[in-house]
């Protein structure tokens, strides 16, 4: 457990603080990382949590409805973040400034997001997740390290202090190990019930499959035949495979 939390709030930590590091990347390799990102996120959403919820849950068609209301929520999500959350790095407008936003709208909002995923890692007994989570802990991993790169690019080009940039890193790193806590205790002192917790999974399966179908679209917005795209998309889909089934 304390293994796994180190691990969510490391890698957005460490993924973040790259922009000092980095601080020009290409183009193309963000755009194949993301998509390498979101073809694992859609695939280990495919083929773990959705089989597992609609197994648990006495009621399946709630839980797609749930789904689907996660798949909105996450639109909503969207539209505060500006889509920080599947690596959009919106720095400058077309006149050269930096566009107007609230930096804590956009942290609330992807703590939000962030706190929902880590619940994901918590283990009610008698339903979901009861075999190792490693698999979707590598998703949520894999999905927090480009939207940490993408807050701090932002941030950075919206504060003039460093140091401030960096201290919200650093609450939106502890959100998802801050989620899983919460989620576990809730469920250890039965503060919450196994039904609510397939509730939570659902809304963040609906929150994942809009942020993986969208980074899809995004990174070929005119509809052209990528042949790296596509083999990072199938290689995306492979790791999940293998972490799922063969690990």
């Amino acid at each position: 457990m304390l293994f796994d939390l180190a691990i969510l709030f490391f890698s957005a930590l460490f993924a973040g603080l790259l922009v000092f590091l980095v601080p020009k990347i290409s183009s193309l390799a963000f755009k194949l990382t993301l998509v390498f990102a979101g073809a694992y996120l859609f695939s280990i959403t495919i083929i773990h949590l959705l089989p597992e919820i609609f197994t648990a849950s006495k009621h399946p068609s709630t839980i797609g409805f749930y789904i689907l209301l996660g798949f909105f929520v996450q639109i909503i999500l969207a539209q505060l973040t500006s889509g920080v959350e599947h690596g959009h790095i919106h720095e400058h407008s077309p006149d050269g400034h930096t566009h107007s936003f609230s930096a804590a709208t956009l942290l609330i909002a992807l703590c939000f997001h962030a706190f929902m995923e880590g619940a994901l890692l918590a283990h009610p007994s008698g339903h979901v997740h009861q075999h190792d989570t490693e698999s979707l802990l590598l998703g949520i991993v894999l999905h927090k390290m480009p939207a940490a790169f993408a807050l701090m690019s932002v941030l950075r080009s919206h504060f003039s202090s460093t140091r401030k940039a960096v201290v919200y890193l650093i609450i939106f790193a502890f959100a998802s190990p801050l989620g899983s806590m919460v989620s576990s205790q809730f469920h250890d002192l039965s503060l919450i019930s196994d039904d609510a917790f397939l509730i939570i999974y659902a809304l963040v399966c609906g929150n994942f499959l809009h942020i993986s179908t969208t980074i899809f679209f995004e990174s070929s917005p005119e509809h052209r035949f990528h042949f790296k795209r596509l083999l990072v998309s199938l290689a995306g889909a492979f790791v999940a495979v293998i972490a799922e089934f063969l690990m």
